[in-house]
């Protein structure tokens, strides 16, 4: 397995990149949907990543309280400059907890989720947070694409 640091610079890169794309569409195209049944916007998209984080690394890992609205992120709207605040945040909290991480300890908190049966390690967790940030990473280039195409044909 990869060392936590390794880790991080894999989950740092997909951090970049979704704060990259919504950062480059600004407020309005980063607040827009493909049109695609059920298409999220780059903010919900990130604004889900980033509880993610707080749910398996935060929560999970390090042990900390959760208050997280799962379906409220996929509504989330807003201006990108405070979603660029947050991520950076969020990095900063996911360093420490993988860093602090033991990796083959249970969880820390036991909070019910699909596939929390298969996850009991705090380094199952961490890897989950990469698959997610992977994950949501290519979706967001590929709706940033869509939604590009469209505006440009308007």
């Amino acid at each position: 397995m990869s060392s936590p640091s390794e880790l991080l610079v894999v989950c740092d890169r997909a951090l970049d990149g979704m704060a990259s794309i919504v950062e480059g569409l600004g407020d309005e195209l980063a607040n827009t949907a493909p049109d695609l049944p059920g298409a999220n916007t780059p903010f919900a998209i990130l604004t889900h990543c980033l509880g993610v984080i707080d749910a398996w690394a935060g929560h999970r890992v390090g042990g900390r309280p959760l208050d997280r609205d799962r379906d409220a992120e996929f509504r989330a709207r807003g201006p990108v400059a405070p979603l660029l605040a947050r991520v950076e945040a969020a990095r900063r909290r996911l360093h420490d907890d993988a860093l602090a991480a033991d990796d083959g300890a249970p969880l820390r908190a036991d909070t019910p989720h699909p596939v929390h049966d298969e996850i009991s390690t705090q380094g199952a967790a961490l890897l989950h947070v990469l698959e997610e940030l992977a994950q949501h990473h290519g979706q967001m280039e590929i709706t940033r694409d869509l939604i590009r195409a469209a505006s440009t044909t308007r």
